[in-house]
């Protein structure tokens, strides 16, 4: 089973979401990518209630982007999953005090509450000596949301690919989709 994490403001039927279930589907592949919280502690109770349910009866891998790397960077960790990480948040309790206050989700433009908590809630799944040692990273230099170079320091032991140019998107995600399930198996 795949599960995809989106990133912060976004939900699990964004353009990488999207891509990747129709490619498990041809491929046929257990996948799901489901529109997480915002509320930090929210999104992770969730998340780690479906990868405990799936785990009962298959392996699960994680891939996730920006903020969804986040958590993908902790439940990796947690329970020894191999996971692919896009554009990786590695300090969202720093870099996401930008988004304080009411900021619009990606899918409708409503708002919702971010505050100093939902920061303080991230600092608790920080995990500082997870290396990436079952993990892949895919980074664009020219994000324009988050500091690269960070992602590549802190997972040294990841498998990588630094790609020049790109954004936080990541352009042309879906070039590599059969490199990511190879990858994961």
């Amino acid at each position: 089973m795949i599960i995809y994490l989106h990133g912060f403001r976004s939900h699990g039927r964004g353009v990488k979401a999207v891509a990747l279930r129709h490619f498990c589907e041809e491929e046929n592949i257990g996948f799901i990518a489901p529109s997480l919280s915002s509320i930090p502690d929210l999104a992770i109770q969730t998340l780690e209630d479906l990868i405990e349910a799936f785990l009962k009866t298959e392996q699960v891998y994680l891939i996730g982007s920006s903020l969804g790397g986040y958590y993908a960077m902790y439940f990796a960790h947690k329970y020894h999953l191999r996971c692919v990480l896009i554009n990786p948040a590695i300090t969202p309790y720093l870099t996401l005090e930008r988004g304080l206050g009411f900021p619009p989700h990606v899918y409708d433009q409503s708002t919702f509450e971010w505050n100093r908590a939902h920061l303080e809630m991230l600092k608790k799944y920080d995990i500082p000596e997870y290396r990436g040692e079952n993990a892949l990273l895919l980074v664009q230099t020219a994000d324009e949301v988050l500091d690269y170079t960070e992602a590549v320091k802190k997972l040294s032991a990841a498998a990588m690919i630094i790609e020049e140019g790109g954004d936080h998107g990541y352009q042309g995600f879906e070039r590599y989709l059969h490199f990511i399930l190879d990858f994961l198996e």
